[in-house]
Order: structure tokens, then sequence, then C-alpha cells
């Protein structure tokens, strides 16, 4: 998996999650997009395998991206090929998954280019449903949603006896995104302002949208509901208080997202490897990974990083607690209960950033 293993003709590499063709389920499986095709293989334990893989022709295939008719997956992308057959692949990140349309575009173009075909100018390519969701500026949009004379409308709400001062509704947010064209339709509005609630620029100050935190998928926690409160960061203010917001996972799931991705983790019991979408928040520090084959994505599992440990481990050998084959790249967690926790990144690159990024919020 690290870079200078990489074919030479390797486009760009890493991990997806796929839909089945056959049973509609959803699985990790490692990508790589060569010149003419997009290569797909299953990982037994901690490794790939090479003799378990899939191929898509890239040639005079269509991108789709995003591809917003998977309700509890904004990340998608749509790859039909020549002969309409559809595949449909989510990434860990709206960073991710438009790289990976662009990529594979770049790639259909070359194609058709050299096949003589005249070329399509950019204006007409499939790649996008939405140009204006694909390459918004989140922070141009929270100062346009701050802006006194076409901004949102500030307000204070009440629910269950809390007051909330500066403030707003999920629908009116909503409402507000596609009337300023930042939107065509709701849905793509709803993921819109999810990502303005993951980065951080906004977040969730009523029950409802609190809960919705750790209640509903990844990417489409923000809720097109009137009751469903919301607030700018820098505008917190609450008087009262309100109990789903003082329970631990309401808490936990609060801070700024600072690092999204998917690794390798072994289990605790069966000591197993699977692909887990891993998120690194701040304020308060914690790790949180999620089942990418789930459509409900609430964290399976979670841990505060106050007091933790992070080393990377030597790839050499087998290290100490570690089972199966492993890729390599692995790096440990000691938590303050000393839970130990055993992890693969993709490459060398992304063990290193993870491990400064856990640093920083231990």
């Amino acid at each position: 998996m690290d870079t200078q293993r990489k074919s030479s003709a390797a486009l760009k590499e890493g991990f997806l999650v796929k839909r089945g063709h056959v049973v509609l389920n959803w699985k990790a499986r490692w990508f790589v997009l060569f010149p003419d095709k997009l290569m797909y293989y299953k990982y037994e334990g901690g490794k790939k395998d090479s003799s378990k893989r899939g191929m898509i022709p890239l040639a005079d295939s269509e991108i789709t991206c995003p591809f917003l008719e998977h309700e509890n997956r904004p990340l998608v992308l749509r790859l039909k090929t020549k002969s309409s057959e559809d595949y449909f692949l989510e990434a860990c990140s709206r960073e991710q998954r438009d790289d990976w349309a662009n990529c594979i575009s770049d790639a259909v173009e070359k194609l058709r280019v050299g096949d003589g075909s005249s070329e399509v100018p950019a204006k007409q390519r499939k790649v996008s449903s939405s140009l204006k969701l694909n390459n918004v500026n989140l922070s141009e949009v929270v100062d346009a949603m701050y802006d006194v004379h076409s901004g949102i409308h500030l307000t204070t709400h009440v629910e269950q006896g809390s007051s909330f001062s500066n403030c707003f509704s999920g629908s009116a947010v909503v409402d507000w995104l596609v009337f300023m064209n930042l939107a065509l339709t709701r849905v793509e509005a709803v993921t819109l302002a999810s990502a303005l609630l993951e980065e951080g620029y906004v977040r969730a100050v009523g029950v409802r949208s609190v809960e919705a935190l750790h209640c509903v998928g990844l990417g489409e926690q923000f809720l097109d509901d009137s009751t469903a409160l919301y607030s700018f960061s820098e505008n917190f203010k609450k008087r009262g208080s309100v109990k789903a917001e003082t329970s631990l996972s309401a808490v936990e799931l609060s801070g700024k997202v600072q690092k999204r991705g998917f690794l390798l983790k072994q289990g605790h019991k069966r000591k197993n490897w699977k692909v887990r979408l891993f998120v690194l928040r701040s304020e308060p520090g914690y790790l949180h990974y999620y089942d990418p084959s789930k459509d409900d994505l609430s964290p399976v599992g979670g841990f505060s990083l106050r007091g933790c440990l992070v080393s990377a481990l030597d790839d050499s050998g087998v290290p100490s607690g570690v089972k199966g084959k492993v890729q390599g790249n692995l790096f440990k967690i000691i938590t303050q209960s000393n839970t130990d926790y055993f992890i693969q990144a993709p490459t060398r690159e992304e063990q290193a950033e993870w491990i400064e990024a856990i640093r920083k919020l231990t």
C-alpha cells in the first residue's frame, strides 16, 4: 500500500466503499485507477488479496458526482460504463469524492481523445450534477449567511423550556441555500449544510439537532426541519439546559472534525482486520470509527484522546499484539484506560499524518 509500491501506471489508489451488483450491500474495497480501467481488490485479514479483484473499463464511461439518490450516503459518485452498467462508489469525504471523480473523468477524456473522438467541451462533461455544490467554498457560504441584508435571519427559539438566542432552524437554512442558488435542490442543500456542520462553521443547539449528530449517517447530520435548531459557532449562546447535550454521546460527537479517512483496525476479541471510517474530532478530542457497510452510519466505537499514547510500529516482523498477515504502516494507540488499538494506514504518509493529528489532541 505504500506509495513506493504502486505500479508505475497507477494514477490513483485508495479505499472506496462499493455497492454490490447482485446483493445490494456496501463493502470497502481497495481501488487502483489505471489509464484505461479501474481495478478493485478485496482485503483478506489485514492484506490486499490480488487474486480477488474486479475491473471496470473506463472507455466511454460517464461520471456523476455528487450522486445524491442514496439518501444516507451523500459522498457517492456514479460511474456508468459504455455497456450502461452502473457502479456506485462512496468516498470518505467530499474532497476525496471530488478528487476521485476528477481523476476518473480525466482518464476517460484522455481515452476519448486517444481514440480520435472529438473532445467534449468541459461544460458538457457529465462530471457533476451540480457544479455549484461540487466547487463550493464553505467559508464564502458562511460569509454570505452573516450578511446583514441578504444573510440568514437570526431569531430566538424556545424548546422544552430552554431559550436559544441568535439561532435558526434547519429548514430555514435549507430554504436560504436554495433561494441563494447555492444548491439546486433541498437534498443538495442538506448535503451542503451537513458540510458546514462537520467543519464547525455551525453547530447544533437543540435536542433534535444534537441527537441527529449521532443518530443519522455521516454527511447527512443536518436536519431539514423547522424544529431542529442551529447557530453560528461563534454566536453559540444558551440559557437553561438541554439534557441531550449533556449526554456523553452527544458531547463527544459535537467536536469539530479535524480529519477523516479509511483505516484498517484490528478487532479486540477476534483479532480480525476490518476497514473502518475513522473521524478525528477536537474540543473535545475523540476518535470514533464507523462501519462503512452500514447505511445507518453511527459510530461502532470510539474513545477520548485525553491521556492517550500513539506511536508507529515497525513493519519488519509482526509486532506484539498484532495478528494476521498485515500490509504495514501500523500504529498503536493506548488509551488512558490502557486499552490497545492497532491500526493500519493505507500509506506511510497517511500513517505519519494520523499520528501527528492524534498527538495534537492527546
